[in-house]
């Protein structure tokens, strides 16, 4: 299957990399070490209520909307403490702005199993690199910490392109960036709407990174479904 691709484009996390612990266990850890007990299952609950909420009142960071991504975060974090019962506000800052940092580092990401492998491959066989990942603007350096940034010509977030994928001007940004049309360039993410089949409304090539046992989805062509990370070269290689 000759695909002709001269750019890859990579979503980043569950794709490349992937949370070492849940938020929950990450933020009451971060409590703890402050002398505050909070249990990890109600903060997990609490994160996932408040960032819905954020995301929906102030999408992609609150970008347009007056709000920095440190900001929307700062707010996220001290919320999720609140929901779970801390109201002290001067601790509550302090998680916040300690939190954000250390999401920055690779304490907190780790590279999923064959990323490295694959990327380095792929740009031995000389495809161009990028990054089209709804993310904000730490996503650089977590790249960085996790040794992973060299392999990209590109990193985009939604944060710096203004839109968040599916939205397919992210993608023709990521296209305008590498130089190629559409047809020259495949997508590679976990998401099927805002990875696959947005990718592919763009006029992309896409694959949809999906781990067996993962439930059943949306239908998608076996040839373009990524068991592994590792079973792209075999799609792809010219």
């Amino acid at each position: 299957a000759m695909l002709r691709l001269r750019l890859l484009t990579w979503d980043v996390k569950d794709t490349l990399l992937r949370l070492r612990q849940p938020v929950g266990q990450s933020y009451a850890a971060e409590a703890r070490a402050q002398g505050l007990q909070v249990q990890p299952e109600a903060l997990g609950r609490s994160f996932r209520e408040v960032y819905g909420a954020q995301s929906r009142r102030f999408p992609n960071y609150g970008h347009g909307q007056g709000l920095s991504s440190r900001q929307w975060w700062l707010d996220v974090v001290k919320q999720s403490f609140r929901l779970s019962g801390v109201q002290d506000e001067a601790a509550l800052t302090k998680l916040a702005e300690k939190l954000y940092r250390d999401y920055c580092s690779s304490h907190n990401w780790q590279v999923l199993p064959g990323a490295a492998e694959t990327l380095s491959r792929c740009r031995e066989l000389g495809f161009r690199m990028g990054v089209v990942s709804n993310f904000d603007n730490r996503l650089e350096v977590i790249l960085s910490q996790c040794d992973l940034r060299h392999h990209f010509e590109f990193v985009l977030t939604s944060e710096a392109a203004g839109f968040a994928k599916p939205d397919g001007r992210i993608f023709e940004q990521a296209l305008r960036l590498g130089g190629v049309s559409p047809e020259q360039a495949a997508h590679i993410g976990d998401d099927y709407s805002r990875d696959y089949r947005a990718a592919r409304a763009a006029g992309m090539h896409s694959f949809l990174l999906r781990a067996a046992g993962q439930g059943e989805g949306p239908e998608v062509p076996p040839e373009h479904v990524l068991p592994t990370l590792s079973h792209l070269l075999a799609r792809i290689e010219k």
